[in-house]
């Protein structure tokens, strides 16, 4: 009950969340001028941070763009950073935004499609161990060309399509129902209570193993990662040349992220090795028939055009005809336009998955700058750079896994190759010094960075998407069903860097 204006202005602050998180952030918000002045800038810095990562992790309570924007707002007032760093660290990020608003929401217009190719492969493929390693390596392969962000998208569409048409059924309406709330329980059937737990189970294994495999292809070639071509292009390398430098990291490091996933749904821990529950299959298998039956020339020649259209995609993010956001904008208007979407409303649907996460993207470009201004990094790296160079490869590796599982993998690779190009420079280090830092920093980025949502964004698009609450996949969730990969992968990776470099 409401009875001030008070009590009314501490209900509306952050709606809905519990009143411990919203007395979190209200402190957090309080502590920050006073550490500033009484401890200094980097201990502060550090504890944005953190408070930040807090944010993220509890997702489910509060989506983070709210809390982390007031954050991220309040170090620009109290002079953390600037506006003008955050708009250069946005200008630097720009083909990132484009591929959120525009390739995402071209990916929306292929879901028909998409859900039609998968669920033949989900209906036909009956090994659970067999159909994660197709999604792993799949995801793998497509991000070796695409970007993981696109593929992740892929991913979601796919999830969210299986799970409403369950979840519809269970709840005893029809496939074709648009009136239903996926969100919420209370109209499911107590008889499918149970095939539901096991089905969420089952789809957050497959995601996370498609997001991991987003991982272990994007680090291998350089269209992968936006660090792998920024590093490219310091380096002087192409794209043959690039695969092949790390490729000696990079190929052990896959074939152990594949045999990790067959062992972890052979073992069935970690939350993995979850089956497809009998009645759920049923109920896919028979909304397959139905859709097949039921299909129209137009449908088909709906399916048709997307498939082109994807093909299309693939073909124009491989060979690199324009920058990913571009190509995506030309997506929605190919699909658009010959499958006859031309009704505004219809065309906005699209972008409600990607512009939320968008904003918070931004936001976390703001708490990036925070590190940039006060230089939160430049310790560690210089510490790096004064050891032995014979061990600097490996140090590389590692100081560049941990940097980029709290902060965006991107701005470590940035800030690490500058350091590594100015030493180049000054002749402080040799060219082929400078080749095998220059390895250590690709790969450390990528490889050790899926410990959290923090530093891959695949991840936390992941984190962030509508999927997420309906498949109960949590930050610690997803933190706990990463770590398996997270170990096998850097150590892998650790022992080839020593190894090889």
């Amino acid at each position: 009950m409401t009875n001030t204006l008070t009590q009314a202005l501490v209900r509306n602050f952050l709606g809905n969340s519990p009143m411990w998180y919203k007395q979190a952030i209200i402190g957090f918000l309080i502590l920050n001028p006073i550490l500033l002045y009484t401890v200094g800038p980097v201990v502060t810095g550090w504890l944005l941070i953190f408070e930040f990562i807090f944010t993220l992790a509890l997702a489910l309570k509060c989506y983070p763009l709210q809390p982390g924007g007031l954050l991220a707002l309040e170090a620009v007032v109290i002079g953390l950073t600037s506006p003008a760093t955050v708009s250069h660290e946005i200008e630097s990020n720009l083909e990132v935004i484009l591929l959120l608003m525009f390739m995402v929401a071209g990916i929306y217009f292929m879901k028909s499609m998409l859900l039609w190719a998968f669920t033949k492969i989900l209906l036909k493929v009956r090994s659970k161990i067999f159909l994660s390693l197709l999604f792993s390596f799949s995801a793998a392969f497509l991000s070796a060309f695409l970007d993981a962000l696109t593929v992740t998208a892929v991913l979601i569409s796919v999830g969210v399509g299986f799970y409403s048409v369950y979840h519809k059924v269970a709840s005893g309406k029809a496939y074709a129902h648009a009136d239903h709330d996926h969100a919420t329980d209370e109209e499911i059937r107590a008889a499918h209570h149970d095939d539901l737990i096991q089905f969420r189970r089952f789809l957050r294994s497959l995601l996370m193993h498609g997001a991991v495999g987003t991982a272990l292809g994007g680090v291998c070639t350089l269209v992968g990662e936006p660090q792998n071509l920024l590093i490219a292009q310091k380096a002087g390398w192409d794209f043959i040349e690039f695969f092949l430098l790390m490729a000696p990291i990079t190929m052990p490091v896959l074939v152990a992220g594949l045999i990790t996933c067959a062992l972890l749904e052979k073992a069935k821990i970690f939350d993995y090795g979850a089956e497809l529950p009998t009645n759920v299959r049923s109920i896919l298998e028979d909304f397959a028939a139905e859709e097949d039956k039921k299909r129209t020339l137009r449908d088909s020649a709906t399916l048709l055009v997307q498939g082109v259209v994807a093909i299309f995609l693939i073909f124009a993010l491989a060979f690199h005809l324009a920058e990913v956001g571009l190509i995506g904008l030309t997506i929605i208007v190919l699909l658009t336009a010959f499958n006859g979407v031309v009704e505004e409303h219809q065309i906005g649907k699209a972008f409600e998955e990607a512009l939320p996460f968008t904003a918070l993207l931004v936001v976390f470009f703001a708490v990036v700058s925070v590190i940039h201004d006060q230089h939160l990094f430049q310790p560690i790296i210089s510490a790096v750079l004064a050891m032995d160079p014979e061990i600097q490869p490996a140090i590389f590796f590692a100081a560049n896994g941990f940097l980029s599982a709290i902060s965006d993998n991107v701005f470590v690779a940035t800030v690490y190759i500058n350091e590594v190009v100015a030493a180049l420079n000054a002749g402080t280090i040799t060219r082929e010094h400078f080749d095998a830092l220059a390895i250590a920093i690709n790969t450390g980025t990528n490889i050790p960075s899926v410990a959290t949502p923090n530093g891959q964004a695949a991840f936390l698009f992941l984190l962030t998407s509508a999927l997420a609450p309906l498949i109960r996949l949590s930050y610690g969730k997803m933190v706990w069903m990463a770590l398996p990969y997270t170990i096998v992968m850097s150590i892998v990776g650790f022992i080839a860097v020593y190894n090889t470099l």
